[in-house]
């Protein structure tokens, strides 16, 4: 349970110290691997399942989804920001 609690801990940390948001992504879905191993030796298997689906899948992806839509968008000239 300890290598566990170490391992979120260290991913966690990693996840807030990286600056590019892909990178950031990516973290998140290892993070949220990280996690579902930590649910499932605390021995809570059904969420463990859920952490797994939500938070090392699906978020990690719609976070590279709309990054990916931000850096596409063209500017527009003569607009002032």
């Amino acid at each position: 349970m300890a290598v566990a609690l170490l391992l979120v801990a260290a991913t966690a940390t990693t996840a807030v110290a990286v600056r590019d948001p892909v990178r950031q992504a990516l973290v998140l879905s290892v993070l949220g691997v990280v996690l579902a191993v930590l649910f499932t030796v605390l021995q809570a298997p059904d969420v463990g399942l859920s952490q797994l689906a939500v938070g090392s899948a699906l978020t990690p992806l719609l976070l590279l989804l709309a990054v990916h839509k931000v850096r596409r968008r063209p500017r527009r000239k003569g607009r002032q920001e």
